[in-house]
């Protein structure tokens, strides 16, 4: 018996460790988090939850400063960053390696700690180039407009925020946080998708209690750490609260996963006032997607038929006969409704008018503007933008950060864009950068701006060669590159541009032929001009060329010119090594002359002296024959 009961309870116990091991397997990842305290040099953890905000490092530009908080709400961080419109009036944070996913993307702003930065600033703020919030005079007073939020698709493995100056002071930034949600939270219908970006407008709590954030309510991760502010009525006299520590079945369920404690608490009418009205500004022509949340807590309601109201928005009828505990099944379950609807004034008006029981009774409401988001700029053009950028050495006032043509409120100076509808993409057909103080050189990646109708770089201060990749942009019609250092010579590709109308080369250091090509284009109206270069030949207004000569010729006749100096090179030396050895030869024998002369006269004396026989006569048989006849 005893080995029974033993073999049992491992058994049990075996059980509940493969449970607990399948459970823990198969249970849902953690969401990616990315939080950043703007303008910090290390990590920062915050209370009461310990939440970790990472350094900003590498992320952007702009200068880091000490913060002073707004609100509240604000995240307890010390520290911010500001951007002078001196950098640039776009800037950015620009983040990698995002997985790709569904996200509420949220910015807290601040005002900066020093004495000079009193007022407070008003931008522009910008997600994935879709422009979602214009701070409003007087944010820095209001808890919900102390920060932007937005709920997005981030598809690409990046994410970038801007921040666009309008001219009332430097855009500043306390903290930014990408928390992923599910892939279908806040599906609205069939016009909901990863081109759709839910702005959110408010979000509101109703009843008693205070202003939460998710994890305040103990929430999913899921849930994206939504805030939820606290409404306590209203209008005075209009309603009056209701609150529960009932649990509340289906509340936090997938994709929204919305906390329990938000269907807690409730705003119910009064006999006084059997209707509830919420009402708040928004902008006008604008889609707005409202979400209504209801749980029947109120104690006197027991049954089904007892509440039902119609819910109408702007006097329209969205919703009929209402009845909480029929449509969710029971008491202390919750219930969301949801309609997107078209607002084209500056009022939106969230009416419950009761038919059956005297009050009506609301949870929660959240309300979002619908936003198309915007197409983004070519990849490979905005790519050829940023190397020209470097190339030119682009005073920082330009800015040119973030995607060149959207949002379409914020487009970068000098460059003009164009919206193709076939691929649903911008292209960049101009640019006009005369008179930028433009240094450096003209890259060959300016090709890569194949849409490119127009290029003004006049009145700059760039040198080098024209680049010969100018000649593919087939859709040129205006090159102006006058007053600035550009030399060698015009390349021959330029006469490849059969719509280019307008060439300015005027006031440059260029040399050799003009192309022929470009001669002939100005028998067919063209306006070109090559004045003030000194080297220019070929056309008329223009010095005659001399023999023309091909590249590969004039490389020959230089090898030849080099062989010839070192021929002639080799001839003199070899000339004065001669010329010594002669000259050595000539300091010896001047030296040596004295001795040899000596010797020279002594054989003469010895040669003409007579003999003395003395006895030793010879005849002349003795001596041989005579030779003279």
């Amino acid at each position: 018996m005893h080995f029974e009961a033993s073999m049992l309870r491992f058994l049990l116990l075996w059980l509940l460790v493969f449970c607990t091991a399948f459970s823990s397997s198969s249970a849902r990842p953690s969401p990616f988090a990315m939080r950043i305290s703007c303008g910090a040099r290390d990590n920062v953890h915050t209370p009461p939850t310990n939440t970790l905000w990472y350094k900003d490092f590498a992320y952007t530009g702009g200068i880091p400063a000490n913060a002073t908080r707004t609100s509240f709400i604000t995240p307890p961080l010390e520290t911010l960053r500001y951007f002078p419109l001196s950098g640039g009036p776009e800037n950015c944070y620009n983040l990698n390696n995002v997985p790709k996913g569904h996200y509420l993307v949220r910015m807290f702003f601040g005002l900066v700690n020093q004495t000079n930065f009193d007022s407070e600033p008003l931008f522009d703020v910008s997600v994935e180039g879709t422009q979602i919030y214009s701070l409003q005079s007087g944010w820095s007073n209001q808890d919900d407009e102390a920060f932007a939020e937005a709920i997005v698709f981030l598809l690409d493995g990046t994410a970038s925020l801007c921040f666009h100056s309008t001219g009332h002071g430097d855009p500043t930034i306390l903290s930014i946080e990408i928390l992923q949600v599910d892939d279908n939270a806040y599906y609205f219908g069939p016009q909901w998708g990863h081109g759709i970006v839910l702005r959110t407008a408010t979000r509101l709590s109703c009843g008693t209690g205070q202003s939460k954030f998710g994890t305040d309510y103990s929430g999913d991760l899921w849930g994206g750490d939504r805030f939820w502010k606290y409404l306590k009525t209203f209008g005075q006299n209009s309603d009056r609260p209701r609150s529960t520590e009932s649990s509340i079945k289906q509340a936090s369920l997938s994709p929204n996963f919305y906390p329990q404690g938000l269907y807690q608490s409730a705003l119910v009418s009064t006999d006084n006032q059997p209707e509830l009205t919420y009402a708040m500004d928004v902008e006008p022509n604008r889609n707005y997607s409202i979400w209504l949340h209801f749980a029947e807590i109120d104690s006197s309601v027991t049954a089904i038929g007892q509440r039902v109201f119609d819910i109408l928005i702007n006097s329209d009828v969205r919703f009929q006969d209402v009845d909480i505990i029929k449509m969710s099944g029971d008491r202390y379950a919750a219930l969301v409704l949801n309609t997107t609807v078209a607002i084209s004034g500056r009022t939106l008006t969230i009416t419950l008018k009761p038919k059956n029981g005297s009050h009506a009774i609301i949870n929660a409401i959240e309300v979002f503007e619908v936003i198309i988001a915007e197409s983004k700029t070519s990849p490979e053009e905005v790519s050829a933008l940023q190397t020209l950028k470097n190339a030119l050495s682009l005073p920082l006032r330009l800015g040119w950060n973030g995607d060149p043509c959207v949002p379409q409120e914020h487009p970068w100076s000098g460059a003009d864009c164009h919206f193709d509808s076939n691929s649903s993409k911008w292209f960049i057909d101009g640019l006009g950068l005369d008179n930028q103080g433009l240094r450096g050189f003209l890259p060959d990646d300016i090709s890569k701006l194949s849409h490119l109708q127009s290029i003004n770089l006049s009145g700059n201060m760039i040198h080098g060669a024209i680049p010969s990749s100018l000649g593919t942009i087939a859709s040129l019609e205006k090159l102006d590159l006058s007053y600035n250092f550009f030399n060698e010579s015009i390349p021959e590709t330029l006469g490849q541009l059969t719509s280019l109308q307008i060439l300015n080369l005027n006031g440059n250091s260029l040399s050799g032929r003009v192309p022929a090509a470009l001669g002939g284009r100005l028998l067919h109206r063209a306006s070109f001009n090559f004045t003030d270069n000194a080297g220019l030949c070929g056309i008329p207004g223009l010095r005659t060329c001399g023999p023309h000569l091909s590249a590969g010729a004039k490389v020959g006749i230089a090898l030849g010119a080099l062989l010839l100096l070192l021929l002639i090179g080799i001839c003199s030396m070899c000339w004065w090594k001669r010329r010594q050895n002669i000259l050595r030869a000539q300091k010896l024998a001047a030296r040596d002359a004295p001795y040899a002369k000596a010797r020279t006269h002594l054989s003469d004396i010895q040669m003409t002296r007579p003999y003395n026989n003395h006895g030793h006569s010879r005849t002349a048989a003795e001596n041989g024959p005579s030779l003279l006849s």
